[in-house]
């Protein structure tokens, strides 16, 4: 009886010690599988004013009545954080005060502004209401979504103070706006071209000595 109650103790733990490794296994899988897949970025559309160029101004008037430019150099020394929406666009409602809050983040350097199209004012203030967006710029300007080429919402455009177009793309979640500004401070358009040339700058010398002697 004692024997057998080892031998059951000796094959618990042989079983415990295999899940254990397992375990172990799928966690290091898990881990080159995140390294391996890329993060999604904004989606870049290949139409309309390309990142680098400068902008052209736009002198608009927000639902408020107040007068706003968008483009060209800002005066404030803030970058422009244009967020396209619409009342009829349930992911812009989610996203908004995402939106509120990455922006807040980045107070010091940058400003939010809404914008829509649209001949139906009073429905479009009454979505600003529900959004509590009244303190942040809302513009309805057809020519501003042409000039930028906006097909799809919810869309982003991140133009810097200096007036040149930093960033632009589709966006549905907050990695995709923070994506816009990544590409800013970087300076490279895309999260898949920033992980493409990280990539290269990363490559093994002696994989590439080889390739190299190879081809030769």
């Amino acid at each position: 009886m004692v024997e057998a109650l080892v031998i059951s103790n000796i094959v618990l733990w042989i079983v415990v010690i295999v899940l254990a490794l397992l375990v172990f296994a799928l966690t290091r899988q898990v881990g080159i599988l995140h390294e391996r897949v890329a993060p999604a970025g904004a989606l870049l559309p290949t139409s309309g004013p390309k990142v680098g160029e400068l902008t052209e101004e736009f002198s608009l008037t927000a639902i408020d009545g107040n007068s706003l430019v968008i483009g060209g150099a800002n005066e404030s020394g803030l970058a422009s954080f244009i967020l396209f929406i619409s009342p009829t666009c349930p992911v812009c409602k989610t996203l908004v005060p995402t939106a509120k809050a990455l922006v807040k983040s980045e107070a010091k350097r940058m400003q939010l502004i809404f914008a829509s199209d649209g001949d139906d004012l009073q429905r479009h203030k009454s979505y600003v209401r529900d959004l509590k967006i009244d303190s942040y710029p809302y513009v309805l300007s057809e020519a501003l979504g042409m000039r930028f080429e906006v097909s799809k919402l919810p869309f982003a455009v991140l133009i810097g103070s200096d007036g040149t177009l930093k960033s632009k793309g589709l966006v549905n979640t907050r990695e995709h706006m923070e994506s816009l500004i990544e590409s800013m401070d970087t300076g490279i358009s895309t999260v898949q071209e920033y992980i493409g040339k990280t990539q290269s700058d990363h490559a093994d010398p002696e994989l590439e000595s080889s390739a190299m002697e190879q081809t030769s």
